[in-house]
């Protein structure tokens, strides 16, 4: 497989007051084309910062960040943004949708940032996604209008928007219910098999090993364990363990 995605030796310190927290030290992440991953780990275990780091949301304090091959660890924000923009879709916990945009207006929304397609283009672009996610009906509903499962339906609409590469899910399944949440981890499961790369955060070992072909296990800032699904079974890879604070 071809790698899309690869942190080398990344570190993100943060100073808070007189202390620097070292959320994440030394990690080597690599991601395939076309692989689901999971990114799991207990809450505070640095796994949200390995999710920023992966998506290009933030730049690295130490370490190298390569997207198809290019090391973009140094870019601007909005050199950064235009890149995220075309080849990673976001759907986050939280939904993040704009509550004063219509179902569909949020969905053309990255369009629009892109510069992508012409306002017609948008609008038909939009539609389809909501076809696709079941919610024709519901394209002129503010987000207060829509189910907790309806609006992440939206935020899966709206992460394929631009058809990238890469959807990256933050905890998809966290705020909805049991049966909501098997609808969306099929919807991705799905994506998948038309050959998107899928990277899922989460603290459930369950719905990684369900539903993941790849596990990175974050614990105290660092790559705990590294596992993959090989004719049905997981299996633990041995990872690198020099990093730059060891080479001389």
């Amino acid at each position: 497989m071809t790698e899309i995605i690869k942190l080398k030796d990344v570190a993100r310190y943060y100073q808070m007051g007189e202390n620097l927290v070292k959320a994440l030290d030394c990690v080597n992440i690599t991601i395939e084309q076309g692989d689901f991953v999971a990114i799991m780990g207990p809450s505070g275990s640095g796994k949200s910062t390995s999710m920023n780091l992966t998506g290009s949301l933030d730049l690295p304090t130490k370490g190298e960040i390569f997207l198809d091959g290019h090391n973009i660890s140094h870019l601007s924000e909005s050199d950064l943004a235009q890149i995220r923009g075309k080849k990673i879709g976001f759907i986050f916990q939280q939904f993040n949708l704009i509550p004063n945009l219509t179902a569909k207006e949020n969905i053309m929304l990255p369009m629009l940032f892109q510069n992508n397609k012409s306002k017609e283009g948008r609008e038909k672009k939009a539609e389809e996604l909501l076809k696709l996610v079941d919610l024709q009906d519901r394209m002129d509903h503010y987000p207060n209008q829509l189910s907790g499962g309806q609006q992440q339906r939206v935020a899966i609409a709206r992460s394929l928007a631009n058809d990238p590469e890469v959807i990256l899910a933050d905890e998809p399944t966290g705020n909805l219910d049991t049966k909501t949440g098997e609808k969306v981890m099929s919807f991705l499961e799905k994506l998948h098999g038309e050959g998107k790369t899928i990277i899922m955060v989460t603290h459930d070992p369950h719905l990684a090993q369900e539903h993941a072909r790849t596990i990175y296990h974050v614990l105290d800032g660092k790559v705990d364990k590294l596992t993959k699904k090989v004719a049905g079974k997981w299996r633990e890879v041995s990872l690198k363990k020099i990093c730059y604070e060891n080479k001389k």
